[in-house]
């Protein structure tokens, strides 16, 4: 497109010291049934651009929705002019850029069905075939089916002479069952996030035995009991569950701009400061992080980042240790990297990119381990499935989760389900009590795509995950 070019001379014939521009158009649908009704569709498309100039250690940015020579000429010209009042107010030096050098390159997310040539009807009907399913339980009295898909179109190019054709895709389905029995109400839901992929991710999964799972077990929920006063306890988490615990207590923590500071009067800061790199124990010999933006089906997986740096993997943690953060072109040179992990994305085009968690999981026992064996092999635990409420600290330090589903463990059997239990715990004594994960076969993924942070406010997405792991000695009680 003429305007890539247009954009880029425009900001070399200014002076900027880099620039870039990104092309970007958001498709995306979305659909909500509750019970056999259907309540909500909507279909949406953002399109525009942001340019990005750096100057004098500064940064100036702009953005239009207006696909003319003139609009975009001031386009750049105003990101040009917010960077040099940016320079005036920078904090010594200001900011560097980390080295890159320059890709043309096209990626698409690999997908076999397209579900925006998907019918709606044809969505609808599978919708409310299952919501249906549900309710010939008699005790579940409401159901929530919601799904999300979503096509992100980039064109980018900078001044280093990178041009960049990116495509993402993604579906989302979310289904809750709500039981009300003589004793309590209580819901369940089927629950594993976004995936990078096509329609074909829905058709492959059985409706039928996930809407049968979830009504059974949000009844026996409704029916169980809770535990009584706070204890020291074994815990077992699934990997759903785990997704949402490490995505709070170990990729946020490790986001170098919130280690830095910057995130600080918003959504706080990181106790995984600087000096901890490679000699702080984060978890146990057998926490392994890996950071893969390569991960296939993974919702960071998009071939380049919005600086132009491509996807990458390494290790977060490593043995227990720390060992790296996620980075941005800006942030890494403020700990003397030469080179940044690709971890700047932005929402729309409207949006500045700002460094974001990358898809991140823990990485599997080594040694052949089942869920079946780890149960036969624990006394006495609570295992919890699915992700529940959640809270922790500015810090990151301080945390409670609740789940989906608790069943009781005693003497390698799971005896009874359970209800209104949470886990009180703390960085590091949480992810240092992991004394067993299950192996490579049990690995699942959850993709979260809801994740807040910023002014004003982005939504980021990420995959995360995990096999069944087994943690020690954790607060565990009943709940209100």
């Amino acid at each position: 497109m003429k305007y890539l070019e247009m954009a880029i001379d425009a900001a070399k014939s200014l002076g900027a010291e880099y620039a870039d521009i990104r092309i970007h158009k958001t498709t995306s649908e979305s659909i909500f049934l509750r019970n056999m009704s259907l309540k909500n569709t909507a279909q949406q498309e953002v399109f525009g651009y942001g340019v990005r100039v750096f100057k004098n250690g500064a940064w100036g940015f702009a953005h239009s929705n207006v696909f003319t020579d003139d609009a975009v000429t001031k386009t750049v010209n105003r990101a040009y002019e917010l960077a040099l009042q940016s320079g005036r107010l920078k904090y010594g030096d200001g900011l560097k850029l980390a080295t890159e050098r320059s890709y043309i390159d096209t990626y698409r997310t690999p997908f076999e069905i397209d579900p925006f040539q998907v019918p709606l009807s044809q969505k609808v009907e599978l919708m409310m075939d299952v919501n249906k399913t549900l309710l010939n339980y008699n005790d579940i009295k409401q159901t929530l089916f919601l799904m999300e898909c979503q096509k992100d179109e980039k064109l980018f190019a900078s001044t280093l002479g990178t041009r960049l054709d990116l495509t993402t895709l993604l579906v989302e389905p979310m289904l809750r069952a709500t039981a009300v029995t003589t004793k309590d109400s209580q819901s369940r839901s089927f629950r594993e996030g976004g995936k990078a992929a096509g329609w074909e991710y829905i058709e492959q999964i059985n409706w039928q035995e996930k809407a049968e799972k979830i009504a059974q077990e949000a009844i026996m929920k409704a029916n169980a009991d809770s535990l009584g006063e706070e204890e020291q306890r074994t815990l077992l988490l699934d990997p759903i569950h785990l997704s949402l615990t490490m995505h709070e207590s170990v990729g946020h923590p490790t986001e170098l701009d919130r280690v830095l500071g910057w995130e600080a009067d918003f959504a706080g800061i990181s106790f995984a400061t600087p000096e901890k790199l490679g000699n702080f124990q984060y978890g146990s010999k057998l926490v392994n992080f890996i950071a893969d933006n390569t991960l296939q089906g993974g919702l960071a997986t998009a071939g380049y980042d919005d600086d132009g740096v491509p996807n990458q993997k390494w290790y977060i943690i490593k043995d227990g240790i720390l060992k790296e953060y996620g980075t941005t072109r800006d942030t890494a040179p403020l700990l003397n990297l030469q080179m940044s992990r690709g971890c700047n994305r932005a929402t729309s085009y409207f949006d500045f990119p700002i460094n974001r968690i990358p898809n991140l999981y823990l990485q599997p026992g080594k040694q052949d381990l089942s869920p079946n064996d780890l149960i036969a092999d624990t006394e006495d635990a609570v295992l919890i499935e699915g992700q529940g409420s959640f809270s922790i600290d500015q810090h990151r330090v301080n945390f409670q989760f609740g789940g989906d589903m608790f069943w009781e463990i005693k003497n390698g059997k799971k005896i009874r389900p359970l209800k209104k239990i949470i886990y009180k715990s703390n960085n590091p004594e949480f992810w240092n009590s992991v004394d067993a994960i299950c192996d490579n076969r049990y690995f699942r993924t959850f993709g979260v795509t809801n994740c807040g942070k910023g002014q004003p406010g982005q939504r980021g997405r990420m995959t995360h995950g995990a096999a069944l792991t087994r943690f020690r000695n954790i607060r565990v009680g009943g709940s209100q």
